[in-house]
C-alpha cells in the first residue's frame, strides 16, 4: 500500500479525520510541567528532575533547552543548591528521604491522583490488610506505589491469570488499588476476578484509574468503529498512550499506530484510507497533534470533525512552595 504523493488540493485524495476529545494533556501533566517551569523561573537553571517529568520526548527536550537536567536517580545529582523536582509518576518514599539527607531543595510534582492511590495503600496497610496492586511491573508509577510501604507489603497483579492464581493469607482481609493509567476494560476484568474469588475484598473508595485516562479511552471507543485507522500521538513508554492504541484496536479500528510525532508515521500503512481517527496520550502536547495533521494535509484533502466523550475542567494547583504568593495563601 503506497502513500499518495504530495500534490495540489485538486489532486489529493479526500480523508475524513475524526479528532477525539478530550485528548492530550491532562491536569496532572500540566501541573508537572508547570512545576519545572516555575522552578526555573524562581531559581534559574539548572533544575534537576528525577525521571522524565512526563513520558514525552518533545516535552523533555523542550524543558532541557530551558535548563532542566533529567536524571534517573538522585545519585547522579552533585551536591547542589539547585531545585530537584520529582516527576508526575510519583516516587518511592526512599527517594525524598534520600533527598532530605542530602539537603536538596525538592518539589513534588506527583499527580494528585497518584498520591490518592499512595494514601489508599497506606490506609490499608495501617489496617493490617493484604494489599494487591493492579498494574504493570517496572512502570515508574508502580515502582513509586510499591515503594510507599515496606518491601513485600504489596503484591503486584498484572494479568487475569495473576488474579486467578493469587492465594492470600486471609481471604477476608484483602484490599486492592490500581495504577492510574491502565485500560479500563482490562482492569475491570482483573478486578471482577478478584471480587468473584474474594467477595470481602476492599475496593477503591473511588475508581483509581484517573478521569483523564477514562475520558480519553471513552473517546477512542466512540471514534474507532467509525474509521479505518487510528493514530495515537504519544511516547512508547507512556502507559496511557499504549492503552489508547490497544483500545482503538479492540474497538473496531482496522489499524492503530502509536507515533511520537509526524516523522514516525509509516505512510505505506495509511496510503489508501479514507477515514482516520486521531487522539493523543495525556502527556502529549497538542502541537504534536497539529504536526501530524499537517503531515496528512500535505498528502490528503482533510475534512476534520471532532467527537467528544466528556468535558474536562479539572485543575490541580502547583506545589505550595512554587505557587505565586497570592495563590499560596
Amino acid at each position: 500500500m503506497m502513500a499518495p504523493p504530495a500534490a495540489t488540493d485538486g489532486q489529493k485524495p479526500s480523508l475524513k479525520v475524526i479528532l477525539c476529545s478530550p485528548r492530550g494533556f491532562c491536569a496532572g501533566v500540566v501541573r508537572a510541567i508547570d512545576s519545572v517551569e516555575r522552578a526555573l523561573a524562581l531559581y534559574g537553571a539548572p533544575v534537576y528532575v528525577r525521571h522524565e517529568i512526563v513520558h514525552n520526548r518533545y516535552v523533555v527536550e523542550s524543558l532541557k533547552a530551558k535548563g532542566a537536567i533529567f536524571v534517573e536517580e538522585l545519585g547522579e545529582i552533585p551536591d547542589t543548591d539547585a531545585p530537584v523536582v520529582f516527576s508526575a509518576h510519583g516516587v518511592p518514599k526512599a527517594v525524598p528521604d534520600d533527598a532530605k539527607s542530602r539537603n536538596f531543595l525538592t518539589f513534588d510534582a506527583t499527580c494528585p491522583l497518584v498520591t490518592k492511590v499512595h494514601r489508599e495503600a497506606e490506609i490499608h496497610f495501617r489496617r493490617g490488610k493484604e494489599i494487591l496492586l493492579i498494574g504493570h511491573a517496572g512502570h515508574p508509577e508502580v515502582v513509586g506505589t510499591l515503594g510507599q510501604l515496606p518491601e513485600g507489603s504489596i503484591t503486584l497483579i498484572q494479568t487475569i491469570e495473576d488474579a486467578r492464581r493469587y492465594e492470600p493469607k486471609d481471604a477476608d482481609n484483602l484490599a486492592y488499588v490500581t495504577q492510574t493509567t491502565l485500560s479500563i476494560d482490562d482492569t475491570a476484568e482483573i478486578a471482577d476476578v478478584l471480587r468473584e474469588r474474594f467477595p470481602a475484598i476492599t475496593i477503591p473508595h473511588k475508581e483509581d484509574i484517573c478521569y483523564a485516562t477514562t475520558n480519553r479511552q471513552e473517546a477512542v471507543k466512540k471514534v474507532a468503529p467509525l474509521v479505518e485507522a487510528m493514530i495515537v500521538v504519544g511516547a512508547p513508554n507512556s502507559s496511557n498512550s499504549q492503552r489508547l492504541k490497544e483500545v482503538a484496536e479492540r474497538s473496531g479500528s482496522k489499524f492503530a499506530a502509536l507515533v511520537q510525532r509526524a516523522d514516525d508515521i509509516d505512510w505505506a500503512k495509511f496510503g489508501s484510507i479514507t477515514s482516520l481517527g486521531v487522539t493523543a496520550g495525556a502527556s502529549a502536547p497538542e502541537v504534536l497533534v497539529e504536526e501530524v495533521l499537517d503531515a496528512f494535509a500535505e498528502r490528503y484533502h482533510l475534512m476534520v470533525e471532532t467527537v467528544a466523550a466528556a468535558e474536562e475542567d479539572v485543575f490541580f494547583p502547583l506545589p505550595r512552595a512554587l505557587r505565586p504568593p497570592q495563590a499560596a495563601e
